[in-house]
């Protein structure tokens, strides 16, 4: 593995990351939305990862020996759990029985994954910091 290849995978989990960290904020904004244009109450959104599908060279290079792969989000799929219910009649989103529909979404959960994708953003920061100064360390050899 050369040294551009950890570059390219941190690169890659950097945006996944990004795009987690993305939906996680627009999970935590919409925590009290019950009114959406589709109808009904914001749906939390969550990020499936899949490893990222080599290019051309990739193929070629991984066929001769074991090629890492980096990430990339497949999709962003909506939490099929249903909505919580919350008695409060004076709602305007009310039912009959005063209850409102409110987003499915745990403030809890959203900031503990909001740490989780920061801490796997800095701990690829930090790969591409490592892969950096190693090239430089590796130029000062020729001097």
């Amino acid at each position: 593995m050369d040294l551009f290849n950890s570059l390219d995978i941190a690169s890659s989990a950097l945006k996944a990351q990004r795009i987690r960290l993305d939906t996680i904020s627009s999970n935590m904004a919409n925590i009290e939305t019950t009114r959406t244009p589709q109808g009904g109450p914001y749906q939390r959104k969550m990020v499936v990862f899949e490893t990222q599908q080599p290019g051309f060279k990739q193929q070629l290079h991984s066929a001769l020996q074991t090629q890492p792969q980096g990430v990339r989000v497949s999709q962003i799929v909506a939490d099929p759990t249903e909505p919580r219910l919350v008695f409060d009649p004076a709602h305007p989103d009310a039912n009959e029985n005063g209850y409102v529909a409110m987003p499915n979404i745990n403030l809890l959960k959203e900031t503990a994954d909001m740490m989780m994708a920061a801490r796997a953003y800095e701990a690829n920061i930090t790969t591409i910091k490592a892969s950096k100064r190693m090239a430089l360390k590796a130029l000062e050899i020729g001097r």
